[in-house]
């Protein structure tokens, strides 16, 4: 069965409410990235909504939509919902989250995921892309992931496992940096498991939600991509997709 790819999407952005609907290049932002999933050519695509005003603008699109209870704490969790609403059974095995927030994401990037999942027969696959100067490697918007890949793994069939998540510059002395791009392939059992657990210590000292699964003792595994796509978090990065996607 092929994978089941779920975008999780709410209005209720902090730093850029109603993000979801926001216009790029006369199209809602969330079809955008729709239109990348499908492109990918993996699977079925499901839009995760929060809201009534997000699954009506999917819908007419042509995408096939989910709407989930809004009081959900994560993404995770809303992708879990929407993969139970569509799939009781768990015919699908592996469930792909990809963020709503990446309009500009390479489609083909997106099988890297699966890669780094069955590659290293983990619980979780994602995805990495090296970072290329001090300033990304010292923002703490940047997660990094120590693992050992290397430069010459970049869109191979090699996959490792994922050893630590941090928005400190991690690892130490000479070497490649990875930044994680977050985008999940769930072994189903895996995600099911994730979402009944209370968040962890390091998830709430770094915020950052897949140190849940590691504190837990799931394997992550991660496989390499050229480029990280950015995700549209403020009006500046929302200024930037639609230069982007103006030019292409």
């Amino acid at each position: 069965m092929p994978p089941l790819i779920i975008i999780p999407a709410r209005m209720a952005s902090t730093r850029l409410p109603g993000k979801p609907l926001a216009d790029i290049a006369g199209r809602p932002m969330i079809v955008h990235v729709a239109d990348r999933a499908r492109a990918a050519a993996l699977g079925e695509v499901v839009v995760a909504a929060a809201e009534p005003e997000i699954a009506a603008a999917v819908e007419a699109a042509g995408v096939r939509v989910v709407l989930t209870d809004p009081a959900l704490p994560s993404g995770s969790d809303r992708v879990h919902a929407a993969a139970e609403a569509v799939d009781p059974h768990g015919r699908h095995t592996v469930i792909i989250n990809l963020q709503g927030d990446l309009p500009v994401f390479d489609p083909s990037d997106l099988r890297q995921a699966l890669v780094a999942l069955d590659g290293s027969d983990a619980d979780v696959g994602t995805i990495a892309a090296p970072i290329r100067d001090a300033d990304e490697a010292a923002s703490p918007s940047v997660v990094k992931i120590a693992c050992a890949l290397q430069p010459e793994d970049i869109g191979t069939d090699r996959a490792v496992r994922a050893l630590y998540f941090s928005r400190s510059s991690i690892p130490a002395n000479t070497g490649p940096l990875w930044h994680h791009v977050g985008v999940y392939a769930w072994r189903r059992s895996a995600l099911r498991r994730f979402v009944t657990l209370p968040p962890s210590t390091l998830e709430r000292r770094e915020s950052l939600e897949q140190l849940r699964a590691l504190e837990d003792g799931m394997s992550v595994g991660c496989a390499a991509i050229a480029n990280a796509p950015f995700g549209v978090d403020t009006p500046a990065d929302l200024e930037r997709a639609r230069r982007a996607l103006a030019a292409s």
